[in-house]
């Protein structure tokens, strides 16, 4: 009988033993329950669960953030009900092979939210079925909204046709010059397979070029991230100007080495711009020639005068020669040497015309300032002594050198002191036309022009500059228009500028960075 108690008790021992296990498994279990409903509910993914007609059966904290539902308000709801209908049709098809064959599968596609707008989706599912007889329990599944990427993907898509379709020429190199993409442009241009492995930079770009990006460009684009100017491809017909835009790759997921090279064909740009050089060049000639007829009068007289002493020195030579035929040579060393000095001077005024009137391109170079007003007043200076205006310039004692082509800016003088010189000749008072210069910054220099005639009004001043525009009934209108086309392919401007009375013109040119020191006293004409 004792011995039945002990195995009684033992027994008990034993089952209580066991009761305790068993309530720590639980325990652990609905730890880890709550475990895992905690990280279901926390994290940023909706985790569902669905019955096999779609049926939401369970749905995370997510569904609030994501679509705009309370948990709770989808339980019972078929998600079928919420896909966009060209996404449904596509499910639907893989429904049987994914119920019954795969068991796992992950799809991207549109599902509605609450506020009507679509969401895109990326959910992975799971099936699970009981294990004696296979039937289909429910469906687990985590879904993420992609909609951003799915955008970027788009986007990035876009931007491949748009590339690929342009007619720049795109190319993509790595870190070791060879060209990993071109696109049909290029490829075109170029002579590359469409796949372009094996193409190097080196046959993207004239030799000229390429030194200049391996010397200059990439180095700018590993410090600054980009280089744009103008570079040469090789074409088939020759070398293709192109404007360059050079840019490293980054942000996430970029190679540092890696660059795009964007280009864009500028031959018929710079055609059309060597056009327009040439027709402002034959304009500029035109205008030339017609201020030289206005100023026949001066040349005549330029020439007159050493015409005129040679014939005085020659006549006085031969009649001494006349009078004492025996003389010696030496008796007229004077007059030779007075008659050569007018035929060098003459020389000289004809070059000074000739160059004048000659035709060619505006090619700016460091010239003297002081040299060309001289030039110019002297082809003026007949009509202001016949007008009885007097013209005076005074420069400062130090300007450096400006950038100009010389006889672009001598015309550019003498149209403005023309223009002066008609709008002294009827006003009462005007006596004179002054030309100033001064160093306006440290690489700049601004000459003036005014005279003391009755001005410019506010009306005229507006289109003063315009082609075809003259205050004067015999006046062409292009003398203005074209000094300033002249200045600006200098480098420089042309302005109007105010002032108390009279008119007041200003050119401002390119300077070198030191001055020339000479000593410049006024000089007028009477």
């Amino acid at each position: 009988m004792a011995s039945d108690r002990e195995t009684l008790r033992a027994r008990l021992a034993e089952l209580e033993a066991r009761n305790a296990e068993l309530e720590a498994k639980v325990l652990e279990l609905d730890e880890e329950k709550r475990h895992y409903q905690w990280l279901a509910e926390s994290t940023t993914d909706l985790i569902s669960r669905h019955a096999r007609d779609g049926t939401f059966l369970y749905a995370s904290q997510a569904a609030r953030d994501l679509l705009g539902y309370e948990p709770e308000e989808l339980i019972g709801v078929s998600a079928y009900d919420l896909f966009h209908p060209s996404d449904l049709a596509d499910l639907l098809n893989k429904s049987p092979r994914v119920y019954y064959h795969d068991g796992f599968y992950q799809q991207t596609y549109r599902f509605r939210a609450k506020d009507g707008h679509y969401v895109w989706f990326e959910t992975t599912s799971r099936t699970r079925r009981d294990p004696a007889s296979g039937e289909l329990i429910d469906v687990l599944c985590v879904s993420r909204d992609v909609g951003r990427r799915i955008r970027a993907e788009a986007n990035r898509e876009r931007l491949a046709r748009v590339v690929e379709s342009t007619t720049d020429y795109v190319l993509f190199c790595d870190g070791d010059e060879r060209l990993f993409y071109s696109n049909e442009a290029a490829r075109r241009l170029l002579g590359l397979p469409r796949e372009g492995l094996g193409a190097r930079l080196e046959q993207a770009y004239t030799p000229g070029s390429l030194t200049i990006l391996r010397e200059i460009v990439l180095p700018a684009v590993a410090r600054y991230g980009s280089w744009s100017g103008e570079l040469e491809m090789p074409g088939p017909q020759g070398a293709v100007p192109v404007l360059s835009v050079v840019l490293a790759h980054r942000g996430p997921g970029a190679e540092p080495d890696h660059l795009s090279l964007l280009n864009r064909d500028i031959g018929l740009r710079k055609a059309a711009e060597a056009q327009a050089r040439r027709h402002q060049e034959q304009i500029a000639h035109a205008n030339r020639l017609a201020t030289t007829g206005e100023l026949a009068s001066n040349i005549a007289h330029e020439l007159n005068q050493p015409l005129g002493a040679i014939a005085n020195y020659a006549s006085g030579a031969l009649m001494q020669l006349r009078t004492d035929p025996g003389r010696p040579a030496s008796d007229l060393t004077l007059p030779l040497t007075r008659i050569d000095e007018q035929v060098q001077r003459l020389a000289q005024r004809l070059r000074h015309i000739r160059a004048f009137v000659r035709k060619g391109q505006t090619r700016p170079r460091p010239v003297v300032l002081l040299d060309v007003v001289d030039a110019a007043c002297r082809l003026c200076e007949w009509q202001y002594q016949q007008a009885g205006i007097a013209l005076e310039h005074e420069l400062a004692e130090a300007l450096p050198r400006v950038q100009a082509d010389p006889i672009a800016l001598e015309q550019v003088l003498v149209n403005l002191l023309l223009n002066a010189l008609e709008a002294s000749r009827e006003q009462p008072g005007a006596t004179r036309v002054e030309v100033h210069a001064h160093q306006s910054g440290p690489r700049e220099v601004t000459f003036s022009v005014s005279d003391q005639g009755p001005g410019v009004t506010d009306d005229e001043a507006q289109a003063i500059f315009s082609p075809f525009h003259s205050s004067r009934p015999e006046g062409l209108g292009m003398g203005l228009a074209i000094s300033r086309s002249l200045m600006e392919a200098m480098g420089g401007s042309l302005e109007l500028a105010d002032g108390s009375g009279g008119a007041i013109f200003t050119g401002t040119l390119l300077s070198e960075a030191n001055p020339i020191h000479r000593s410049v006293s006024p000089r007028s004409q009477p």
